[in-house]
């Protein structure tokens, strides 16, 4: 893995990069499209792609971080080598962003899969998996924002900053320029995870996918026999996945896992005739995983052909595709394939199990794990299976779909939001019934209510039917991860949820005014309006808790003692609005109709009604901008606070300097409904 080798490339003279202004905490690195590019072309350097964590390093003198792609702090679960760069960083003496990739290292120090990274993934103990850092590509280069430079220039600059400093934990990146033929031979006999082929030319661009890096990634196929299949779900017919097994050892048949993807309508038909014909009424399979539980089963004699990228530690198949069925195999002899690779892999989970376990991060329970599971499954195929704190799966997809084309936020984005806010969030949503607006193709695209619940639903998602919808039917119930994450899964953007609850459905916790200005008022007007509506809530000894819509509005949340109804609810917030538009005729309304309101800020209290939701606290908002419902203190809205201050790219930020503001209204002094009649009498 050392420097570039055959290089063809003539440099005749350093060009000059612009001037770095940008926080390195907020770069984001290349990204390649997958897009089988040739062997051969003096135009293209070729490089590994190693199976391992993508990583920039910001480097300045001892000053190290290692920053995922998405962002996310990786020095203190690498700080061996953020250590060793620190030493590269104070010898190089100016400061430097480093693009590559943190790879574990097998028993010869050699890259290898990202299986054996996980052990490393939450602690910050000492290393009990060898790893290092293997650099490709350099932004900055002291003062100079290099990234405009050639890929030709920007490697002889990280070239010349490696020279003699690399060790077993930095290291520069192999690379081939002009025939990688040799490279790609070496690859098909490695753990590395395919070839990275690079435009000479191109630039970078930071947080983009570009055709100037393209991927040519290395699968493996295997033989499996059928043993069963799965119901289908959603739009998918005839079935949902096959179960794969392998003889291993020969005449036993162990279970290595389902493959629901590569199939056609027409061969979807044709495998569905052929497991109808071999139906069976126990499992086949002899060992290995436990297959799921509703799968249907099938007499072990048919065989397929799938490709994947690799065998998992639990004898597995990663990412498997159909390719087609096999008729030309003995069924009783198909075993696994590529030397006894699905040993090896099965040997080094069973060391990994019997090491002992580490102690986790010191963070949220719902936080640092699912991130890490979310991010490897982003860098995959975009599409896997979540495992909760609780044990429950959670199947997800289409991660890299762009939500919010403003930053392009993605799916994946949504998802690191809720699981950020859960801690906070699923008291919010504890048994409240649920409303979802969907948007499966991002804010841009066609969006939909759906108030009853799917008919099938994971495992950990509560349904229920509230006793007292005026129009019963199957609700999502709020309070679980599971269903929060289900939700997101959707595409429900929001937690749009009741004012009340199941089991007290009559009767809110907590009424609303909510605070809806016209297209291009000024957020100062909305706060001034809320300011007097605070004024008014004082008079009555009654306290406001205000936070922002996400999107160009405020809402003000008022405690209800338990049992008053939603009439009377709606009643006080009625009164406190028409008081304060009549006191402030130029600036609010109460005025439902849009033609009557002009550039009045409309108070609508009519949200408070049985069945009416609104976007919960920490929920993400289907704005331009990606905003979030967030709570703030009165304090906030006498100064210059703005809705865009809150994104789902920068609530993470927000939760670490303010905390669960919305704790205190679950445990504030209700109001008494009965006061407010009297002040609408002395204000007539």
């Amino acid at each position: 893995m050392g420097a570039s080798a055959g290089r063809r490339v003539r440099v005749t003279s350093a060009r000059v990069g612009s001037v770095w202004v940008e926080p390195p905490a907020s770069v984001r690195p290349m990204l390649a499209t997958l897009d089988g590019p040739p062997l051969r072309s003096p135009e293209l350097a070729y490089e590994p792609k190693y199976d391992g964590i993508r990583a920039l390093a910001e480097v300045d003198g001892q000053l190290v971080r290692l920053r995922s792609r998405l962002g996310s702090d990786k020095t203190g679960q690498f700080a061996d080598v953020a250590a060793a760069l620190a030493r590269i960083g104070t010898a190089v003496g100016r400061p430097m962003l480093l693009d590559g990739e943190i790879v574990a290292l097998d028993t010869i120090g050699e890259p290898t899969s990202f299986l054996e990274l996980q052990p490393r993934m939450h602690t910050k103990r000492p290393p009990a998996v060898p790893v290092a850092f293997v650099a490709f590509d350099l932004l900055r280069d002291g003062g100079e924002d290099v990234r405009p430079l050639p890929l030709v220039e920007r490697r002889r600059r990280l070239e010349a900053v490696l020279q003699r400093r690399t060790g077993s934990l930095v290291r520069l990146g192999a690379q081939v320029v002009g025939n990688g033929e040799t490279l790609w031979r070496r690859v098909r006999g490695s753990r590395w995870d395919g070839l990275i082929v690079k435009q000479l030319a191109s630039s970078y661009a930071s947080g983009r996918r570009s055709t100037a890096w393209r991927k040519r990634k290395l699968v493996h196929t295997q033989t499996c026999v059928v043993g069963g299949w799965t119901v289908p779900r959603g739009t998918r017919v005839r079935f949902g996945a096959l179960l794969l097994g392998v003889h291993d050892p020969p005449g036993t048949l162990c279970y290595v896992g389902n493959v629901g993807s590569g199939f056609s309508e027409a061969e979807l038909d044709r495998i569905s005739t052929a497991l109808t014909a071999i139906r069976a009424t126990h499992s086949p399979f002899a060992a290995g995983p436990a297959p799921p539980a509703a799968a249907r089963w099938v007499q072990p004699t048919l065989a397929v052909e799938v490709k994947f990228t690799e065998w998992t530690r639990a004898g597995r198949l990663r990412h498997p595709t159909y390719l087609g069925l096999r008729n030309d195999v003995d069924v009783s002899r198909v075993g696994p394939e590529a030397g006894g690779e699905r040993r090896r892999a099965l040997s080094r989970g069973r060391r990994l199990a019997a090491r002992p376990a580490h102690r986790p991060r010191e963070v949220p329970e719902a936080d640092g794990p699912l991130l890490d599971q979310l991010e490897a499954i982003e860098e995959g195929r975009g599409s896997g299976t979540l495992l909760l704190p609780d044990g429950t799966r959670l199947r997800i997809s289409n991660l890299d779909k762009v939500f919010w084309p403003e930053g392009s936020i993605t799916k994946g984005d949504l998802f690191r939001h809720y699981v950020r806010v859960a801690p906070m969030l699923l008291p919010v949503l504890a048994d409240r019934p649920l409303v979802m607006r969907r948007h499966p193709h991002g804010i841009k695209g066609k969006a939909f209510y759906q108030h009853r619940a799917p008919e099938t639903a994971p495992a950990g998602v509560r349904v229920e039917t509230p006793a007292a919808d005026t129009d019963p039917r199957p609700h999502l119930i709020g309070g679980s991860l599971a269903t929060l994450l289900y939700s997101t899964q959707l595409a429900a953007i929001s937690q749009d949820t009741w004012l009340s609850r199941v089991g007290t459905e009559m009767h809110p916790d907590h009424v609303v005014l909510d605070l809806d200005p016209p297209d291009g008022l000024s957020f100062a007007r909305v706060r001034d309006l809320a300011r007097w509506i605070r004024d008014e809530l004082d008079g009555l000894g009654v306290t406001g808790y205000p936070k922002t819509s996400g999107v160009s509005g405020l809402h003000i949340y008022i405690p209800m003692p338990p049992g008053v109804p939603y009439e009377s609810g709606q009643l006080f917030c009625q009164i406190i609005a028409t008081v304060v538009t009549r006191r402030h005729p130029r600036a609010a309304t109460i005025e439902r109709a849009v033609s009557a309101r002009g550039r009045r800020i409309y108070v609508d209290y009519l949200q408070n009604k049985l069945g009416r939701t609104l976007a919960s606290a920490y929920s993400a908002r289907a704005s331009t901008f990606a905003g979030v419902s967030t709570p703030l203190t009165w304090a906030e809205v006498d100064a210059k606070v703005s809705p865009r201050d809150f994104t789902v790219h920068t609530f993470g930020a927000r939760l670490a300097s303010a905390g669960d503001l919305w704790a205190t209204l679950r445990e504030a002094k209700p109001a008494d409904p009965r006061a407010v009649l009297k002040y609408a009498h002395q204000d007539t």
